[in-house]
């Protein structure tokens, strides 16, 4: 009894040691919340591993007006079924650590055995020491594993949010650009009209008309691939923020946001990204953490199994009416003939030299990504507002001097038309620079605080 007594003193002080581990309430969940803080297109909220009652009145409320980006990325992080998988996984990796920080269970072996009239009864109590002496350890470790797990969710909630934006951006865009094809469509109806009644009468040549004709074919077909590619861009919205059914029918803006008066001045965006990217910060501490394993698992090289049993016999002869008792303590070790643990150590040592390469990996690459995200971004806003401020404003001078010499007939309406046309590439040439500096925009927001694209 002594011994037992000593075994259980040995499990308390261990238990102190490891720590009383409990599940987390949330999952984990608030420790991402922090992690994501201020890396979600500037949108933060509650995060929940599922649908909720509050999370489905917000999408409803959010969807009654036309979606702007921060709702659309708000929709996404309460309604996305692939973040809910993922924030569920962090919720085994919480279970996993407190499992790890729990006792092993104490084995309890029971036999009868007789021979004539002699009856033994066999009882014995194992403990796995190794178990017991390693439980600081190991709840270490998976505490360190279940930090892993936060970081790697959090990069999800921002890679989210960031495809969200982006989405949001080509949606919209690719609506404008079909509302704009479809009055160009009507404007090339309008012309080929006139060109054939011109024809009918004699006052145009068929060159001329079928010039036009070939305009409104062309301006038709441009038309519908304008709405596919808006078709596509908004589904591909809908599937991030995980509606279906009558929420899809949700409105979008008429047009982009206004580019901002000066691009942003950024001179340390390298150190930016290496201080800030999550994905940095997880590869850093997966390399920490194996690092530290390294250590028991040399220790425990050749010796990963120590079993301390309790033996308490009764032995009972029925015919002499005689009983007798016997107490032991037994020790069961595994001998190390065969394996002396040096693959193990071999292993531990090259996980070790992987993880280091790893974590110089996602330091150069996270520098590049900085580097041309920045690059990227300046040379959209330029040509942004070169379109802006140069392209469109001389067409649209044309263009009025074009109606000045029509209303002073000294300009035909198919020239004016024609400078139409010239006008339409112009108009789309600085739709689509207006996108691509948006999305440069989250590209450069995802480089410097989030992870690879």
């Amino acid at each position: 009894m002594k011994s037992f007594k000593k075994l259980a003193c040995a499990a308390a002080v261990v238990t102190l040691l490891a720590g009383c581990a409990t599940v987390s309430p949330d999952g984990g969940l608030g420790d991402v919340q922090a992690l994501t803080q201020g890396r979600t297109a500037g949108v933060d909220g509650t995060l929940s591993r599922g649908p909720t009652p509050e999370g489905d009145k917000a999408i409803a409320d959010l969807l009654t007006q036309p979606l702007s980006e921060a709702s659309a990325v708000r929709v996404a992080m309460l309604n996305n079924p692939g973040l809910h998988a993922s924030l569920a996984t962090l919720g085994l990796s919480d279970a996993d650590r407190v499992q790890a920080g729990s006792l092993p269970n104490p084995t309890l072996a029971l036999g009868r055995l007789t021979e004539g009239d002699t009856v033994e009864i066999e009882r014995v109590l194992r403990f796995d020491v190794i178990g017991l002496l390693t439980l600081p350890w190991r709840s270490k470790w998976a505490g360190r594993q279940a930090e892993l797990a936060k970081l790697q969710a959090a990069q999800d909630v921002v890679k989210l949010a960031a495809d969200t934006r982006k989405a949001w951006i080509n949606a919209v865009a690719a609506q404008q650009t079909a509302r704009y094809m479809g009055n160009v469509k009507e404007a090339a109806e309008a012309g080929a009209e006139l060109a054939r009644r011109l024809a009918v009468v004699g006052n145009w040549s068929r060159l001329n008309q079928a010039r036009e004709q070939v305009f409104l074919v062309d301006a038709t077909a441009q038309l519908a691939r304008a709405e596919q590619a808006a078709f596509a861009s908004r589904e591909q919205l809908t599937r991030l923020m995980g509606l279906w059914g009558t929420q899809a029918n949700y409105q979008l803006p008429d047009r982009l946001p206004d580019l901002p008066k000066a691009a942003r001045e950024m001179r340390d965006v390298e150190a930016q990204a290496i201080a800030r990217r999550l994905d940095v910060k997880s590869a850093v501490s997966e390399a920490a953490y194996v690092a530290e394993s390294q250590g028991f698992v040399k220790a425990s090289g050749f010796i990963n199994a120590l079993d301390v049993s309790i033996t308490h016999n009764t032995t009972t002869d029925n015919a002499a009416g005689t009983s007798e008792i016997k107490r032991g303590v037994g020790i069961e070790l595994p001998l190390p003939i065969f394996d002396w643990g040096n693959a193990r150590n071999a292993r531990a040592q090259n996980l070790y030299l992987q993880s280091v390469s790893h974590v110089r990996e996602v330091g150069v690459r996270a520098r590049s990504e900085a580097r041309e995200a920045y690059h990227g971004y300046r040379t959209a806003y330029d040509l942004a507002r070169y379109y802006r401020d140069e392209v469109v404003p001389l067409h649209k001078l044309i263009n009025d001097e074009m109606l000045l010499r029509y209303s002073g007939m000294i300009s035909s309406i198919f020239e004016v038309l024609a400078d139409a046309r010239a006008n339409v590439m112009a108009v789309n040439a600085s739709i689509d620079a207006q996108r691509d500096f948006w999305l440069t925009d989250a590209d450069l927001q995802t480089a410097l605080s989030g992870t690879s694209k």
